[in-house]
């Protein structure tokens, strides 16, 4: 049988996921009193040696939970991809290539290796949008940063160096809405200091998602930022459903077209 984690939530019960793989040697983690500066956050998931040692709340389920309502989800990201790919990708993807190489040397595509549901990393794909350096696996591109080259800087603007993450979609490493994939690195950073940061990966990581379309997407310059991501995370984890996917999806072109300040 398939462990299970209980995240618990002083004020909402809890919700029950997945065991989720860690990509870490050491099974010793502080607690959330030593680590966390937020108050009334919830509670964070502390692994060693596969248990867990908060399990004193009411357990509550995600919508994913269900199999029809992941069905439902799966199926929407494959047409949804499908269309993108066939309608927009297949012109698309040459032109920008040409761009790129036009500018500086280096693959048109990026691969990174982020972390993804239950923990498991995959390669994340993105149209190259900087000069080929070696702090790009583990350094977030900031605003003015002078990797970025200058069809970078448009396709990051428009949120086009994201496009190709729709065959990441297709293949089932990602979903069309969900918490964005961070760096391994990253990853391993937040678990420790950010309550209940782990729960974010009990769905597919996504395009974009209720924290980006809400202000909290980009560069994490301050703890209390990526505080805010994991509580929309985790609010979009306890009240998913198909219309609020479609509210996502266009609150995210809608903001594509009007310019999004922390895009950059």
């Amino acid at each position: 049988m398939q462990k299970q984690y209980l995240l618990t939530n002083r004020s909402r019960g809890s919700i029950l996921l997945p065991a989720m793989k860690s990509n870490k040697t050491s099974s010793s983690h502080k607690t959330v009193s030593e680590h966390s500066p937020v108050e009334n956050q919830l509670l964070m998931v502390t692994e060693i040696g596969g248990l867990v040692k908060d399990l004193d709340m009411l357990v509550i389920s995600s919508p994913q939970d269900e199999l029809y309502n992941r069905l439902i989800k799966r199926t929407f990201d494959i047409t949804f991809s499908s269309l993108v790919i066939v309608f927009v990708l297949s012109w698309l993807y040459p032109i920008i290539a040409l761009l790129i190489k036009l500018e500086s040397k280096g693959p048109v595509i990026f691969r990174q290796e982020r972390s993804g549901k239950h923990n498991e990393s995959f390669w994340c794909l993105k149209f190259r949008s900087m000069h080929v350096n070696e702090e790009s696996h583990h350094k977030q591109a900031s605003r003015n940063d002078n990797r970025i080259t200058k069809i970078g800087s448009f396709l990051r603007r428009t949120s086009l160096d994201e496009f190709p993450q729709f065959l990441n979609v297709l293949i089932g490493d990602m979903s069309i809405v969900g918490p964005r994939p961070h760096m391994l690195k990253h990853t391993e950073q937040y678990r420790d200091v950010v309550d209940n940061y782990m729960a974010r990966h009990f769905l597919k990581p996504g395009i974009t998602g209720w924290a980006q379309i809400n202000g909290y997407r980009g560069e994490t310059t301050a703890l209390d930022a990526m505080v805010k991501r994991v509580q929309h995370d985790i609010w979009y984890l306890e009240n998913w459903s198909a219309l609020l996917d479609i509210k996502i999806i266009f609150s995210t072109a809608y903001q594509v077209l009007i310019g999004d300040k922390n895009a950059f």
